[in-house]
């Protein structure tokens, strides 16, 4: 697989995954570039130890953490929520973006396993990408999913 056919197969569900990170679309493009900037950097020593996929899913989900990171370094004065302005007037994006705000709600790890879990990533490819067992990232699946439920309701 080439750069060009790595990015088109890749970029959107790696942007989704920094979506749920931290839903802010800037950020999330931001991160999505780097991600693919480091994938271009080092595809000629991909080993192929994993998918192609796996690989791309371990270098995004890194940078989200390390800007998570960062963000907690540095002290963060956020707008008052009334002053955010929000042009869905539609059922079905103001659910979505809800969905993406109790994502980015949840501990790093739960937000990992979802928001991969969303992108159609098998459990055992999961399980692999953060170094649990396939059995544990059942398991945490069926949690998380229960209380972004009960969140909803």
């Amino acid at each position: 697989m080439n750069f060009d056919e790595i990015y088109s197969t890749y970029s959107s569900k790696i942007f989704r995954i920094c979506l749920g990170y931290f839903n802010d679309e800037d950020l999330a493009k931001d991160i999505t570039q780097e991600t693919f900037i480091s994938v271009w950097e080092y595809l000629p020593k991909f080993e192929k130890r994993s998918s192609v996929g796996t690989w791309i899913y371990k270098i995004a989900t890194n940078k989200c953490l390390r800007q998570i990171q960062k963000e907690k370094s540095h002290t963060k004065t956020e707008l008052p929520i009334n002053l955010k302005y929000v042009e869905s007037n539609f059922e079905q994006e103001e659910k979505l973006s809800k969905l993406h705000q109790y994502i980015s709600e949840l501990p790093e790890l739960e937000k990992l396993i979802i928001t991969l879990s969303l992108e159609g990533v098998p459990q055992e490819n999961i399980a692999e990408i953060i170094g649990i067992s396939h059995i544990n990232v059942r398991v945490k699946f069926h949690r998380i999913k229960a209380k972004l439920t009960k969140k909803f309701n």
